[in-house]
């Protein structure tokens, strides 16, 4: 099947599209379709990267059912048989890369929770020897790993505009201090059992962000969870401390990107054919290793 880059299912009343998630409106519920969109910088690109939806759907399906014994989620089946009649009729185009969900409130942060020094929190502390004010040990090398994970929040960007990593403090001023407390401490308690058994099978989850919801008061991780495109995968047989690592995440991308005179505003460039075919092979790649399955 050719990649999908928007979506438009007659008979389904299209709610918004995120940067890579077209949503319909079921009422109580809602229809979230991960197409093969790409983000990087906060900029939508114009070129698809082939199954990226459903390895993103897949993988969040797989986090979400092994982290319900920690924190609920909004997850009701990505199952096309189980969806409302309307979907049901669109099976073909919604298996794989379709999650039904519970719709819910969410929260205005961001849940980023970093294990290594690496990306915007690796330029950050070079100039401050801090991650969101919080204070580091000196000398630390990039990618390096802390002496335990941090929660770093921050805001939600809007699509073109870009995440602004923000205090605990300035968390607590938006949401409170006790919801805040208990994102950190949730966040803090599912990227340490991801990583551990991630760990187990030869992966390092350097750093990944969360997001939650509510639900008549009801605490739930939503959107996605340990994706590629939500965080950082390195190899555990490769890692070296010191220089940029081998990533099965869009960092490829991000550091193709890099390469070129581009000022990381709207419109995007398009990929190149190796670029794109390399990085859906990345995508693939980090489903299969972390679910022992076949996409």
């Amino acid at each position: 099947m050719e990649p999908i880059l928007t979506t438009e299912f007659e008979g389904m009343t299209l709610a918004g599209r995120g940067k890579v998630r077209d949503i319909y409106d079921f009422d109580d519920h809602l229809l979230i379709v991960a197409t093969d969109r790409l983000s990087a910088f906060d900029v939508v690109l114009p070129t698809p990267i082939p199954d990226k939806g459903k390895v993103l759907t897949q993988i969040s399906a797989y986090w979400f059912s092994r982290m319900s014994s920690v924190v609920g989620n909004h997850m009701v089946s990505v199952s096309p048989e189980e969806y409302p009649v309307e979907a049901r009729e669109h099976a073909d185009q919604l298996a794989g890369r379709s999650m039904l969900v519970r719709r819910c409130e969410p929260l205005p942060v961001e849940c980023v929770v970093r294990g290594y020094v690496a990306g915007s929190g690796w330029k950050e502390y070079q100039q401050e020897s801090s991650i969101s004010e919080i204070g580091l040990p000196s000398g630390l090398r990039q990618c390096d790993r802390l002496p335990e994970p941090i929660f770093t929040p921050a805001t939600k960007a809007e699509r073109g505009t870009h995440d602004e990593n923000i205090s605990f403090n300035r968390m607590e001023s938006i949401i409170g201090s006790e919801l805040a407390a208990r994102l950190r401490d949730l966040s803090l308690e599912v990227y340490l059992k991801g990583s551990e058994e991630a760990a187990g099978k030869g992966i390092i989850i350097a750093d990944t962000k969360f997001e939650f919801g509510l639900i008549d008061g009801e605490l739930l991780m939503i959107d996605e969870l340990l994706t590629p495109d939500s965080s950082r995968f390195w190899p555990a047989e490769t890692y070296t401390p010191g220089v940029s690592q081998e990533s099965l995440d869009k960092q490829y991308v991000r550091n193709y990107l890099e390469t070129l005179d581009w000022d990381k505003t709207d419109p995007g460039p398009e990929l190149p054919e190796d670029v794109v075919a390399e990085t859906s092979r990345r995508y693939r790649k980090i489903y299969e290793w972390l679910t022992g399955s076949p996409l």
